[in-house]
C-alpha cells in the first residue's frame, strides 16, 4: 500500500460537484455515480451499505469529458465536453443533455450537443433547472448560458451584453442560492517567466431570464495573492467556503444580500506544513457536508522530478482535509488529514446521504519508494463519514486511463 502522506501529495483539482445534497437517504435511496475517462462517460451503481462501487454502463460523448452538473429534477445531467489536451488547441467544444435512467443511472444522449465557443472548464445549472451555465478560461475568459427546453434538450447560447468584467483566468461558475446572482470565481495566475502576477477574483454578476450584468468583485489586495479556484455554499446559512488554490488557503466568505461581505470571515492554512512548499503545491475542491457541520477540501501537489532518466513525484502534500463547521459562526476547525492513496486526484464527492465520499485520481503517476519506482494508477478512493466527520478508507478501484485523463466524476441520488 502506498501511503502518499509520506510520500507527500499530487493532486490536481477543478471545480468538481456534489451533484445532489439531498436530506438524509433511509437505506433505500438509488445512488449513481459518473466518471469521465477521455469520451467515456460511465455509470457506477453506489451500495451505500458496503461502501462499493459496481460498473455499469458507459456512453460517449463528443470529445473529452471536462465537468458535468444534473438537472433539479435528476432526469438530465449536462456534461462539457472538449478535444483541448496537452499541447493542443480546444477547437472542438459542447455542452450536452443526457437523460439519466431513474432506476439505473444508465445515460442517453437527448437532442444535439450545443457547441461552445471554447473549452468549458466548469459548467452549473440555475436553481430553477432553466439554464446551463459554462465558464470559460482560454484562450478568453467568458460565461456561456444556454437555455433548457422543457424536454430537457438544450437551446442556443444567450446573446450577452458587451463590456461584461470576466477576469484573466476563471475555473469556476455558481449560481448563488438566490438563484439572482452568479458567481464566476476568478484564479488569475502566479508570476512566471518574467510574467507578472495575473489577479484573482470572486466575480459577481446579476443574473435574470439567462441575462448577466456586471454587479461587484471580491478581490483582497486588488486581487494580487488571491487565486480562487472553487468554492460550496453551506445549505442552510449566509457561509461560502473557497478554496484558493495558489495560496492554500481556505476563506469563509458572509453572503449579505444577494452578494458577498469584502472580507473574509475566516481564513486557514490548507498544508500541514504550510512552508514546505513544493512546485504545483495547490488546493482544489471543496465540499459541504449536506448536514452542513463539515467542509471537504482537496489539497494537490503533481510536480515531478528527474530520476536515472525517469520524470517521478517530486512530493509536496495530497490530502483530502476536514474541518468541522462551528455552528454558530462558520468558521472551519481543522480535524482530519486523509489520505486518497492514489495519485493527481482532481475531483471528489459526498453520496446525497453524507455517508460516503469518493475521491478520483486523473491519472497514473510514477512514484519513488523505499523498494523502487512503482507506477500508482489512476483511481476512485472510498471514504466511509463518520457521525464525526471523519474519513475512514474503505476501498479503491484501480481505473484503466489507456493515456486518457481521468478527468470528472460527481455521485447522485436518482429519482
Amino acid at each position: 500500500m502506498i501511503r502518499l502522506l509520506r510520500f507527500s501529495a499530487f493532486l490536481i483539482i477543478a471545480g468538481s460537484v456534489v451533484l445532489a445534497q439531498t436530506p438524509a437517504s433511509n437505506g433505500k435511496t438509488k445512488v449513481a455515480l459518473y466518471a469521465g475517462v477521455g469520451h467515456e462517460l460511465t455509470t457506477y451503481r453506489v451500495d451505500l451499505e458496503t461502501a462499493s462501487l459496481v460498473k455499469q454502463s458507459s456512453v460517449t460523448l463528443p470529445e473529452n469529458v471536462q465537468e458535468a452538473w444534473p438537472h433539479p429534477s435528476k432526469r438530465y445531467l449536462f456534461v462539457a465536453t472538449s478535444n483541448r489536451g496537452a499541447g493542443m488547441k480546444a477547437d472542438f467544444n459542447h455542452v450536452s443533455a443526457l437523460r439519466i435512467d431513474p432506476e439505473s443511472g444508465a445515460l442517453t444522449p437527448l437532442g444535439e450537443p450545443q457547441p461552445l465557443r471554447s473549452r468549458a472548464v466548469h459548467v452549473c445549472l440555475d436553481r430553477s433547472g432553466a439554464y446551463v451555465l459554462s465558464a470559460h478560461n482560454l484562450p478568453r475568459a467568458g460565461i456561456t448560458v444556454n437555455r433548457i427546453n422543457s424536454d430537457g434538450t438544450l437551446g442556443p447560447a444567450v446573446k450577452q451584453p458587451d463590456g461584461l468584467d470576466f477576469g484573466i483566468y476563471p475555473h469556476q461558475v455558481m449560481m448563488m442560492p438566490s438563484d439572482r446572482t452568479v458567481i464566476l470565481v476568478d484564479r488569475g495566475n502566479s508570476a512566471a517567466e518574467g510574467r507578472p502576477e495575473d489577479p484573482g477574483a470572486l466575480r459577481l454578476f446579476h443574473f435574470k431570464e439567462g441575462v448577466l450584468t456586471n454587479f461587484a468583485s471580491i478581490a483582497p489586495n486588488g486581487g494580487y495573492g488571491f487565486g480562487p479556484r472553487h468554492l460550496d455554499f453551506h445549505p442552510t446559512q449566509p457561509w461560502v467556503y473557497v478554496s484558493l488554490e495558489r495560496q492554500s488557503k481556505l476563506h469563509v466568505y458572509r453572503m449579505q444580500g444577494d452578494g458577498l461581505e469584502s472580507d473574509a470571515a475566516f481564513i486557514r492554512d490548507t498544508l500541514a506544513d504550510p512552508a514546505n512548499i513544493k512546485p504545483r503545491q495547490l488546493a482544489g475542491t471543496v465540499h459541504v457536508h449536506p448536514n452542513g457541520r463539515f467542509v471537504y477540501l482537496a489539497n494537490r501537489a503533481d510536480g515531478t522530478v528527474d530520476y536515472e532518466g525517469m520524470r517521478v513525484f517530486g512530493g509536496g502534500e495530497n490530502s483530502i482535509v476536514v474541518y468541522a463547521i462551528d455552528a454558530s459562526s462558520g468558521e472551519p476547525k481543522f480535524i482530519q488529514r486523509a489520505d486518497p492513496r492514489s495519485g493527481h486526484v482532481r475531483t471528489f464527492a459526498i453520496d446525497p446521504s453524507g455517508r460516503l465520499l469518493v475521491t478520483a485520481s486523473i491519472q497514473p503517476l510514477t512514484v519513488r519508494g523505499g523498494t523502487g519506482i512503482t507506477t500508482v494508477p489512476a483511481a476512485l478512493s472510498v471514504f466511509r463519514i463518520g457521525a464525526d466527520g471523519m474519513l475512514e478508507f474503505v476501498r479503491k478501484y484501480d481505473v484503466e486511463t489507456n493515456g486518457k485523463i481521468h478527468y470528472w466524476m460527481g455521485i447522485l441520488g436518482l429519482g
